[in-house]
């Protein structure tokens, strides 16, 4: 998966606050074995839906709480991840604990988050300040300055674009400046653009959120279902302007390096060394990455228009919004009623805690995660992770060997890139610094405010700067994975490595269908069709020969075909041009973890458990990494953002290509999951 970006923040908030069903904070992380029998269904026969036999019990034991519009087994373990970092930090926030410096940037940030009346008190007076310098705008000349300020608060990309610091696609050594189209509050420009009943019904109730945001900032409803329609309007005219989801999975639609000079010429009406300089970063720089120009036309066509009054409406509104989790109940009530309930069908608010742990985890992550990994990942733990993906990388280059379709000139450079992939396993090597972040106990507002422009900075002082490839984009406690193909690296948390995702008191067999499946996943990143364009050094390249490039897409068309007809929800299907790069590697992952761990198991006894053989246990465990559920409403949102197909899908999309899957489980021509010889899709 690729990594979150900065933007996460607002969906990690959307959902969040008020009282859920009571939990309790947890002393040590429970266990659950990354083979769980109770949660099959050995009624159904594996080779029409393994997804059934491997999960069909799962659901029912485990219904979607009221508080999530999905659940799934890495929900689940991020959940009681979770619930064991609260206890951490409820310790850390009692006062006269011996602390560190950053334990009582934890303590003291956590308690400012769970002191609800406190919050509720200071209602809007904290976001005041803000408020007053939109109200005193006087002209669009003095926009560039006040955008700089309000971003940097909001910490998103909320407020009409997005700016900071990226790995320069032509050299990634180096990073440059990024602009980076947003301004919307939907999370797709199609909710803005596209006029089925559906997305109509999404977009009135979008228009009647916004008014009520507005009421809740003390304007009158008349006033309000004004404004409403005039943000509607503005991000309209951007959505227009936008890439699709599609589109952007194209690197070369998304690298267009302007100077400085090209920069201001596209947008006449917007000063960007006013605004570079209030955002603390000296407006020198030489290279700047415009990911949509043409957005950025319509971003100043649009300023034109609007009037003074307009442009105020609309930062009110993206200001309020951005921050409304960190306000009174009201902010938080509304913000959850329409992107948690209306948008994703999601019934009841998150507790607090949840809350504030996520927001710890985003702002401070890494000095979360220093006391995460003391209690919860061993050196043994890596050394057996480690050696796992080695094994993984040495099935890779024995693969690219065994292509009849490659050239040697195109698997010499496939082998270069493989061997130069960093495997990044459990935390970084060297921790963040959060010297200069302040965190002050009795201001909460004040804290995410400060936590999203410490953030910011962090990012904007890398530009011109060597890049860190030490540096990781994902905390250790988190529960996912990704490669980064300018970086050229595979990272695997230490959140991703317990139980029941890899279980170190199972066997095998299991393991490798799980964690193994996942290690092969991310590593077949770095060779699906986004991450394929890029070569050893992480610079956007193309190392492949005009024949191979062509055998290669031929390939990738059988995967994309195949899930194009796969249903999401309703009537729709998977946008398999979405979703491509994650079902290939869902695909090439799962054979190199079979080819690794068979390899691995040579000349040792594997043993069958619970009425199943070990090649049942690698199929099983493979699927039981996704046992998964979902809302309508999440799968419609699903279907139009997420490039990762269904569960369901994720699975039985991946066997029905592997033959081995065949004859692990006897099945028969004809059968659901079984296609006739030579029709099976393989790229890797």
């Amino acid at each position: 998966m690729k990594l979150l970006l900065p933007t996460a923040l607002i969906a990690l908030l959307a959902t969040a606050l008020a009282h859920a069903a009571p939990e309790t904070p947890l002393d040590a992380l429970p266990y659950t074995p990354s083979l769980d029998v109770t949660a099959m269904d050995r009624s159904a026969d594996p080779c029409d839906d393994l997804y059934r036999f491997a999960c069909g019990a799962w659901s029912q034991a485990n219904p979607i709480p009221s508080d999530q519009s999905r659940w799934s087994v890495y929900a689940k373990a991020a959940n009681e991840n979770q619930r064991y970092l609260w206890g951490v930090l409820d310790k850390l926030a009692a006062p006269g604990e011996r602390r560190s410096a950053n334990q009582a940037k934890l303590g003291d940030y956590f308690s400012a988050c769970m002191d609800e009346a406190a919050v509720q008190a200071a209602g809007l007076a904290p976001l005041q300040p803000w408020l007053d310098r939109i109200a005193a705008l006087k002209d669009k000349s003095s926009l560039p300055a006040l955008l700089a300020e309000l971003q940097l608060a909001a910490g998103n990309d909320r407020l009409f674009f997005g700016f900071g610091a990226g790995q320069d696609f032509a050299d990634a050594t180096r990073q440059i400046a990024f602009a980076s189209a947003g301004g919307l509050g939907l999370p797709d420009r199609d909710y803005y653009l596209k006029r089925d009943d559906k997305t109509l019904k999404i977009r009135q109730a979008y228009e009647a959120h916004v008014a009520r945001l507005f009421e809740l900032l003390g304007d009158s409803p008349e006033a309000a279902r004004a404004g409403a329609r005039s943000v509607l309007s503005t991000e309209t005219a951007l959505a227009r302007a936008s890439l699709s989801k599609v589109d952007k999975r194209d690197p070369y639609k998304t690298f267009h390096v302007v100077n400085a000079k090209a920069l201001q010429a596209l947008t006449p009406g917007f000063d960007w060394v006013v605004y570079q300089a209030a955002l603390g970063t000296a407006p020198r720089h030489a290279r700047y990455n415009v990911t949509e120009p043409a957005f950025f036309k319509a971003f100043d066509t649009r300023l034109k228009t609007m009037t003074l009054a307009d442009l105020k409406t609309y930062l009110r509104w993206q200001l309020a919004s951005s921050l409304a989790p960190a306000l009174d109940r009201s902010f938080v009530q509304a913000n959850f009623d329409f992107y948690g309930q209306t948008l994703h069908g999601t019934p009841q608010l998150k507790a607090r805690w949840k809350q504030c742990v996520q927001l710890v985890d985003v702002q401070l992550g890494e000095a979360l995660g220093q006391e995460y990994v003391a209690r919860n990942f061993t050196p043994e733990l890596k050394a057996a992770t480690v050696q796992m993906t080695h094994d993984i990388e040495q099935a890779m280059a024995r693969s690219i060997d065994s292509l009849t379709w490659m050239s040697a000139t195109t698997k010499t450079r496939a082998h270069e890139k493989l061997k130069a992939i960093v495997n990044k396993v459990g935390y970084p090597d060297r921790w963040r610094d959060y010297t200069a972040l302040a965190v002050q106990r009795g201001d909460f507002l004040g804290n995410v405010a400060r936590g999203n422009a410490f953030e910011a900075k962090r990012r904007l002082a890398k530009i011109g700067q060597p890049v860190d490839r030490g540096e990781w984009s994902m905390t250790p406690q988190t529960v996912n994975a990704y490669y980064d193909a300018q970086m050229n690296d595979i990272n695997f948390p230490a959140g991703v490595l317990q139980p029941p995702l890899y279980d170190p008191k199972m066997d095998e067999a299991p393991n490798w269908g799980n964690t193994g499946g996942t290690i092969g996943h991310e590593l077949t990143h770095g060779f699906d069709d986004e991450g394929r364009q890029f070569d050893a050094q992480g610079n956007l390249k193309n190392w492949w020969t005009k024949k191979d490039g062509r055998e290669f897409e031929k390939r990738a068309a059988c995967v994309a075909d195949q899930y194009a007809q796969y249903p999401v929800v309703d009537d729709i299907k998977i946008n398999s041009q979405l979703t491509l790069g994650e079902d290939l590697a869902d695909l090439g992952g799962l054979v190199l973890a079979w080819e690794a761990w068979k390899a691995h198991m040579q000349g040792q006894p594997a043993e069958s458990r619970d009425g199943l053989t070990p090649e049942q246990r690698f199929f099983v465990g493979f699927a039981q990494w996704d046992c998964a559920d979902a809302r309508p409403e999440a799968l419609r949102v699903q279907a139009k953002v997420d490039p990762h197909s269904p569960a369901r899908w994720r699975i039985n999309g991946v066997v029905v290509n592997m033959p081995e899957f065949e004859k692990a489980f006897a099945c028969k021509p004809g059968a659901k999951l079984v296609k006739p010889a030579g029709k099976h899709c393989k790229v890797w």
